[in-house]
């Protein structure tokens, strides 16, 4: 039997992702800020096939507190982790922040500093065991900065970059570490954005998490693929005309 820790399992992709890990028979363990939401999901998840299912306390990533809570909990779990999927983030407002430093300092630190914080305990359980995959949802915003979302781009683009070392260490202690790169998802992170055709589904997002941590067939994911074709024009582009573009 196989155990999958979903950690942010209330946002819509991890609760997606989810939906395709029960009917396999995992054990399932639910680290969600909405405890009454995880409630709704594991009874869910129970009817759709899952083994069990487990809800961790209340999570809230812009707490260090509260993180370190998680971690000593994660510790507690008997045997092995097999899939373990990051998935919690918040769209901050790019102009609250370039007003109010302490507000991006908490968008860092809900973006960035709290999956350090998971991944780095995590990465160390995995190694001890010998096995497993560690997957963290990032975001193509972390690819370049764009003056529109700059500080939850460096976030990303910070995240992006850890799990690139994290990946190069644990590459020689048989677990595998995967960077899911999302681009337009409809998910309530997204309501206020206008929607058009480069965003999917929540369900199909969820599909391709899936498909990414279980069959092996890259390390770094863009979900969905065409994002990878999008970004490589993106970042091709010259600073000197890059940084007069209005994206």
């Amino acid at each position: 039997m196989r155990t999958t820790l979903l950690i942010g399992a209330t946002s819509a992709m991890a609760e997606q992702a989810a939906r395709h890990f029960a009917p396999e028979g995992d054990r399932l363990l639910l680290a969600a800020r909405d405890t009454e939401r995880a409630a709704q999901l594991a009874d869910d998840l129970r009817v759709r096939g899952a083994e069990s299912v487990t809800c961790f306390t209340t999570f809230d990533a812009s707490n260090s507190d509260s993180v370190q809570r998680l971690t000593k909990r994660i510790q507690e779990v008997e045997g092995t982790l097999d899939y373990v999927l990051i998935a919690h983030g918040h769209l901050p407002d790019q102009e609250e922040c370039e007003e109010k430093p302490w507000v991006a300092l908490r968008e860092l630190q809900i973006n960035f500093l709290s999956t350090v914080q998971l991944c780095t305990l995590i990465a160390n359980r995995l190694e001890k065991q010998g096995h497993g995959t560690l997957a963290v949802l990032s975001s193509v915003a972390g690819l370049r900065g764009r003056q529109s979302n700059y500080i939850y781009g460096s976030a990303k683009g910070g995240m992006n970059t850890f799990l690139q070392g994290l990946r190069n260490r644990m590459a020689f202690k048989g677990v595998r570490v995967v960077t899911l790169l999302p681009g337009f998802v409809d998910t309530p992170m997204t309501s206020g954005m206008e929607k058009g055709p480069l965003f999917i589904s929540a369900d199909k997002a969820g599909r391709l998490i899936h498909t990414a941590m279980t069959k092996k067939t890259s390390d770094i994911v863009y979900i969905p693929g065409f994002w990878r074709w999008i970004l490589l024009m993106i970042r091709m582009i010259p600073e000197p005309i890059f940084k007069r573009l209005r994206l």
